[in-house]
């Protein structure tokens, strides 16, 4: 996982106590560091404490910004009291990267004037001066916290993710591998949209990949067949494994050659045709090293699973909505046939052959499904896009993988999920046009997404709450 720096400002008003400066900055500093993450701060002969309360304080401030540029993803914006928005609105007029708003608490027994903060109050001021200068910032509940209550240790959890989803998804490559299936106009999509929006697409015909995959060097086969056989079981002949091998190297390829973050795969039914394997394994073990990978040529659910990825630290997986779960109206069969990162997984796979595939074009047409179980009784947050009159739309939520048993004979990975407000989900997407495709990461990071996507990337999000 990226380690985050954070920038860190400290506001003041001068007839506030210093020593309320100086203590918070020794808090926020061991609160930075414990939740592993890194800082910046002016130093404390600059200003008053290193805090600013002027205009001069606050250019003094903006030009220790710039002098840090590309030195920090995020800013923490400290107030142990009131604070002066003067000073901020200069000081971070420029900063470039989110803000994390806190105030601290005034706490019973020291509300005399000697004691008291006023940082509620002062949270107030400071956000209305940054929203009328177009700064955009974050706050999180509760209003006022101290760095030292573990429910701040959460926010800056959620923060960090806010800074390395908005750094890692401001200019976004994805490798179109392949036409859109034909069958599946559902994955349709706005490319010029995404491009307005800082996402760039490049697309790789088969025919050019089918080339490569002949030219593959020894040496790169091997290295492939010893990562999946890391991950899988495999008890095929090796030439499946070997074929496997030379798709995962040339995609491998085009990721060096065009820094690509996401790919999204035609995964039938040319590969199947002409090779008898299925890319499954190739999008499980590019997902677990933070290349995010979808099949069927779904470009938007790449950027789904790769803000979800970022937000939580944890690798993603794309998965059909694909099964009611008998009369259980708050649970559904999530799908896919193989692609699950191995960290979602309990263990290593399978490989297996497509029994879809198999069924069509005969035994061993579609090799390389990595079958095995999910991890149960997890929280998981999800969502989905589409591109829709220029724009990026998202909806967001969170819900529990289940340790609900699936019937012998469902094929693939498949896993129950619970949410509390799924047929409103269901609803929704079918409503809306989403398509059938869901992107999944462990841990409960709804909110923290749908902040990066909307505040500060500019998409349109929906949060299931």
């Amino acid at each position: 996982m990226q380690k985050v720096t954070f920038a860190l400002y400290f506001g003041n008003r001068g007839f506030f106590p210093g020593e309320l400066i100086a203590g918070a900055r020794k808090e926020m500093i061991k609160a930075v560091e414990a939740a592993g993450c890194g800082y910046l701060a002016m130093d404390e002969a600059e200003t008053r404490y290193g805090a600013v309360e002027t205009h001069g304080e606050g250019r003094k401030y903006a030009a220790f910004l710039e002098a840090n540029r590309g030195r920090y993803q995020g800013l923490i914006l400290c107030l142990p009291n009131f604070g002066d928005e003067n000073g901020a609105m200069i000081a971070l007029a420029e900063c470039g990267v989110p803000v994390l708003v806190q105030a601290y608490r005034d706490l019973p027994g020291q509300m005399d004037f000697a004691r008291r903060r006023d940082a509620m109050c002062g949270k107030f001021a400071i956000c209305n001066v940054l929203r009328q200068n177009g700064v955009k910032y974050t706050i999180m509940p509760p209003f006022t916290v101290n760095p030292e209550e573990q429910i701040f240790a959460d926010h800056l959890r959620q923060f960090a993710g806010i800074c390395r989803a908005v750094q890692g998804m401001r200019i976004m490559n994805i490798g179109a591998i392949g036409a859109r299936t034909t069958a599946f106009k559902t994955v349709r999509v706005d490319e010029i949209g995404l491009q307005r929006h800082g996402v760039n697409v490049e697309t790789f015909d088969l025919a050019e990949i089918f080339r490569r995959m002949e030219e593959v060097p020894r040496e790169q086969i091997e290295e492939k067949k010893k990562q999946y056989l890391e991950i899988t079981e495999f008890n095929f002949p090796v030439k499946k494994l070997e074929d496997i091998s030379r798709f995962g190297a040339v995609v491998d390829d085009l990721i060096t050659q065009y820094g690509l973050h996401a790919v999204a795969i035609r995964c039938w039914n040319e590969l199947e045709l002409k090779y008898g394997i299925a890319p499954c394994l190739i999008l499980g073990e590019l997902n677990e090293r933070g290349i995010q990978a979808a099949c069927e040529v779904d470009i938007p659910n790449t950027i789904v699973m790769r803000a979800l990825s970022l937000v939580s630290g944890s690798a993603p997986v794309l998965l059909d909505i694909n099964n009611n779960f008998g009369y259980e109206d708050d649970k559904v069969i999530l799908f896919h046939c193989g692609p699950a990162p191995v960290s979602l997984m309990e263990g290593k796979g399978c490989t297996i052959d497509h029994k879809m595939f198999a069924k069509s074009y005969g035994e061993g047409s579609g090799v390389g499904v990595n079958q095995g179980k999910m991890l149960k009784n997890k929280p998981v947050s999800f969502g989905s896009a589409k591109t829709e009159d220029g724009k990026i739309c998202v909806f967001v939520g969170e819900g529990k993988l289940t340790g609900d048993a699936i019937e012998e004979g469902f094929f693939g990975t498949g896993v129950v999920m619970q949410a509390d407000n799924l047929q409103d989900i269901l609803s929704y997407v079918g409503t809306e046009g989403y398509r059938h495709h869901m992107s999944l990461v462990h841990g409960t990071i709804s909110r923290a997404a749908e902040e990066a996507m909307s505040k500060y990337l500019g998409y349109e999000v929906i949060r299931f709450k």
